[in-house]
């Protein structure tokens, strides 16, 4: 790997880790006002909310900047969000600010990739940068959990300080994106070509529209597609879900559940690096029945109600969602990257996996509201995953018989590109 890969994945890692903690000390801080139940469950759409709203812009933004400056300017963003949220400023509002910031983040950061390395590094690569970010995820939930605990309301009292712990945690969370701001300075440019902007921000709408209609059209970049953006969807939401399964299974605090979350991303990490070790580009759709197993375990999660069993299912669960996950997530960069380059492509993956998350994260807060349980809202969600990729599976294998010549050139070009980069 060069050297600015691991630059890269520095500045994530500490972006990542603000942006977990941040989650639960937002769930907590909810908690701490009196708020009801719906709106902690709307923090998860509401982070999704500007990734599908400027899904047409951010890609071409991150195009036409080097793309260290653009993670540099997205981690200030966040750092407003989080200095909103100790204003009178509702704090669902002040947190979709913070997603504003995530949204122009991540083209960027998952663009530079195949500017910087060669297709034949690109499962490597996102292994690793999954990988660490599982392991910020790990740590930012737990390092959220514990700003929010006994032991930071223990020191506000030493010191005096007359502030909920939610709202002291934030104060130190802007240090941490302060520190990957940091990073994203040092990132090195590379010699891909800037695309400009053009003057009229709304004349991107049609190009965005068609690079989305363009891969959805394409028969390998669309079962990526469909594949990630499920994932993701259901993922998004199971990171509130399985807090609020944890309270009500197992009568757990914010704080003991938020080691719960860690656990299920320790296996996604695991998954994660087994997978850009074991698969290659051309490989990917064949580990598609993972995904119908992981739906029948998120189901299988209702029988739980002893820690001891708990942790190692949610780590399995983790671990088969991040071998799933890693080489689709691969497989739809190259596509994309070949069809409309690396920003745009991003923007397109984005906006569909956010919008995924938003939907059901919309549809899951309704239902909370309107008295739904945890242990039903793990039921649907299992369910809808198991189906969803038995229909994908379905589709890939229609493709196959209906466009053989096609897919088999694709697969020879993700083979080619793998092997010589």
């Amino acid at each position: 790997m060069k050297r600015g890969f691991y630059t890269i994945m520095t500045a994530q890692f500490f972006s990542s880790l603000a942006d977990n903690a941040l989650f639960v000390v937002a769930v907590e801080l909810l908690r701490s006002r009196g708020a009801p139940e719906w709106q902690a469950a709307a923090l998860v759409p509401m982070f999704a909310l500007f990734y599908v709203v400027l899904a047409p812009f951010v890609g071409a933004f991150a195009d036409s900047q080097p793309k260290g400056r653009v993670m540099f300017i997205s981690n200030a963003v966040k750092v407003a969000g989080c200095l909103l949220m100790l204003t009178p400023l509702h704090p669902l509002l002040a947190y979709s600010i913070v997603g504003l910031g995530a949204a122009a983040y991540s083209p960027a950061k998952y663009g530079i990739l195949t500017e910087l390395l060669p297709p034949s590094q690109l499962v490597k690569a996102n292994g690793w940068i999954e990988g660490l970010t599982i392991a910020s995820i790990i740590l930012g939930v737990v390092l959220g959990g514990q700003l929010v605990g006994p032991f930071a309301q223990h020191l506000l009292q030493v010191w005096g300080v007359a502030a909920v712990p939610a709202e002291a945690a934030i104060v130190g969370l802007v240090g941490v994106y302060g520190l990957a701001a940091a990073f994203n300075l040092h990132i090195p440019r590379t010699t891909a070509p800037l695309r400009h902007l053009p003057a009229n921000p709304l004349a991107l709408l049609p190009d965005f529209w068609r690079c989305n209609a363009r891969l959805w059209r394409d028969h390998l970049g669309q079962i990526s597609l469909a594949t990630t953006t499920l994932f993701w969807g259901v993922s998004g939401n199971l990171r509130y879900i399985v807090l609020a399964w944890a309270a009500a299974a197992l009568g757990y605090t914010t704080t003991q559940a938020s080691s719960l979350v860690g656990v299920v991303a320790i296996g996604t990490a695991v998954g994660a690096v087994a997978a850009s070790l074991r698969m290659r580009l051309e490989h990917a759709p064949r580990i598609m029945p993972l995904g119908v197993a992981m739906g029948g375990l998120v189901v299988l999660m209702n029988l739980i109600d002893d820690v001891w069993l708990a942790a190692p299912f949610l780590m399995l669960l983790g671990a088969l969602g991040g071998f799933l996950v890693v080489p689709m997530n691969a497989l739809l960069q190259h596509r994309g990257h070949n069809l409309m380059g690396a920003g745009r492509s991003i923007a397109v993956q984005n906006f569909n996996e956010q919008a995924c998350i938003l939907g059901l994260g919309f549809l899951y807060s309704a239902a909370t509201g309107a008295g739904l349980s945890a242990f039903g809202a793990i039921a649907a969600f299992g369910t809808l995953v198991a189906l969803a990729m038995w229909a994908i599976q379905r589709w890939h294998a229609a493709n196959l018989r209906r466009y053989p010549h096609e897919l088999q050139r694709l697969f020879e070009i993700a083979r080619r590109d793998d092997l010589h980069g």
